[in-house]
């Protein structure tokens, strides 16, 4: 009997999208690199209800066990790993088949290997998965790009397998090739963001505030009732009320080296909006605060040669702890306008056509953050597909404007205090450019006239001008030439 889909890479990912396949009745046809993977999948479909999980060997028996046209997920390594595989099936399909790569892939490889693959006619699908490994077995975020008809030949199976808020599924056709890792790609920088934003507000809540780890945690147990309701806050929560499992006394979260890993995604992600022209500078300060981090041992020696603040201003617990969770609202919903900024200049530029309202549906179940703000964000950008920006949506607007105040408090307060808040701060920063109808940009342009003759508009009359600033200045001629080259 042929199988409905194949799943190839069997590390846990894979194992339990394979399994999340079969319990929703469909035929997975499993196969890996290492033989043992393949058997340990298949006993774990037997051991978890008997599920239909069929073992293969090698390329050409997993292949030959599919029905056509062959649907094939591979859940490999990003890079070459990926490339190595493709040519390894690609070699027993045919035309019309087609391969999905599940893993976290730099898009531009996306765009090649779908280009490929459409030269012996195999259709490629690059779908984004968010939700980590419980996700991906119990349902996950999925975040396809490629060939329509493709899509439309497995949209049955992952809309079944996807997370399910409601009655919708967090899944849904984002584009052409490309556009499926270009909108996980931002998924995780905001991620980026958010988690950086969370540990600022743990560390005024530690270092200035002075709360313990079990105040803490109820705290964010509280605020997951609320308007922060969402994964990142929920296991915030669970991570502070851990006590050390080696042995020891204490909290295993004070035991973690403060040293942050990343995998690339977050890089891209600021390196996209620099290529857009758009501000990102929440993503860009949490990638900073990674690179920071990294950088322990000069850490260690600055502590001693650096001064901070000698005086901590003084504080009143009950309006700090309100402030901070008005301030994490606020700077989320600014995270969040940054994303959905970098995606629709991106997809204007590429003619993806990017559904921003899907975008956040399909983040509202199963992804990493996944919150109750993003039904307020998928209805705000369904009201108006045209919204320039996520924080001049009237409902936003208001939230934000009510609560910039506190937002404020909040940054003067890290600031006074000496503990850094980069991605609070550049959050509100964000905001109060954006909300100014004019910037210091003026002078900028001014002295890039001065050194460079880049000419300059002014306000009160049209056209290109150009300064004699001083009496080395000369006259330029025609300035039509002057700005060639600006972004």
């Amino acid at each position: 009997m042929s199988c409905d889909i194949g799943l190839w890479g069997l590390a846990v990912m894979g194992q339990n999208f394979a399994l999340n396949m079969a319990d929703h009745g469909f035929k997975v046809a499993v196969g890996n690199r290492s033989p043992a993977k393949v058997t340990a999948t298949v006993a774990r479909a037997k051991a978890e209800g008997d599920l239909p999980i069929v073992g293969s060997e090698g390329p050409a028996d997993f292949v030959s066990k599919l029905s056509k046209p062959r649907k094939v997920v591979i859940l490999v390594q990003a890079g070459k790993a990926v490339d190595e595989t493709i040519a390894k099936l690609a070699e027993h399909m045919e035309e019309g088949d087609i391969i999905i790569d599940g893993g976290n892939e730099w898009y531009p490889n996306t765009v090649r290997r779908g280009e490929e693959l459409a030269a012996k006619k195999i259709n490629f699908i690059g779908m984004g998965i968010s939700g980590g490994e419980e996700g991906a077995r119990n349902g996950p975020s999925l975040m396809p790009g490629g060939p329509k008809d493709a899509w439309d030949a497995i949209e049955p199976i992952m809309t079944k397998c996807a997370a399910q808020v409601g009655t919708e599924a967090c899944t849904g056709y984002l584009g052409p090739i490309g556009a499926g890792n270009y909108v996980k790609m931002v998924h995780n920088g905001i991620e980026y963001g958010d988690m950086q934003l969370i540990s600022e507000v743990y560390d005024i809540m530690k270092n200035v505030v002075g709360m313990s780890n079990d105040e803490m945690a109820a705290l964010f147990e509280e605020w997951n009732a609320t308007e922060l309701e969402s994964f990142l806050i929920e296991i915030t929560g669970k991570i502070l009320r851990k006590k050390d499992d080696q042995g020891g006394d204490g909290y295993v979260v004070d035991k973690i080296l403060d040293k942050t890993g990343m995998k690339g995604t977050g890089r891209w992600t600021v390196q996209e909006a620099a290529e857009q022209s758009v501000a990102a500078p929440t993503i860009a300060a949490s990638l900073d605060s990674r690179y920071l981090s990294g950088r322990k041992e000069e850490r260690v020696a600055a502590e001693n040669i650096l001064e901070g603040p000698s005086k901590k201003p003084d504080v009143d617990k009950a309006q700090i702890i309100s402030d901070l969770k008005s301030a994490l609202y606020c700077a989320k919903v600014v995270s969040y306008a940054q994303g959905l900024g970098i995606i629709r200049a991106a997809s204007e530029k590429m003619e993806w056509n990017v559904d921003l309202a899907l975008c956040a549906r399909m983040w509202r179940g199963g992804c990493i953050i996944r919150a109750r703000l993003l039904a307020g964000i998928q209805e705000a950008v369904q009201r108006d597909t045209k919204l320039a920006n996520l924080m001049v949506d009237p409902g936003f607007a208001k939230e934000l404007n009510e609560r910039q105040l506190a937002w404020r408090r909040i940054v003067t307060l890290g600031i006074a205090s000496g503990i850094s808040v980069p991605a609070m701060s550049a959050s509100l920063s964000y905001y109060d450019q954006y909300r100014r109808s004019r910037l210091p940009a003026n002078l900028v342009q001014a002295q890039r006239d001065f050194f460079g003759g880049h000419t300059y508009q002014r306000v009160d009359k049209e056209g290109t001008f150009h300064t004699l600033w001083d009496d080395a200045h000369k006259d330029l001629g025609d300035l039509a030439g002057r700005t060639a080259g600006e972004l």
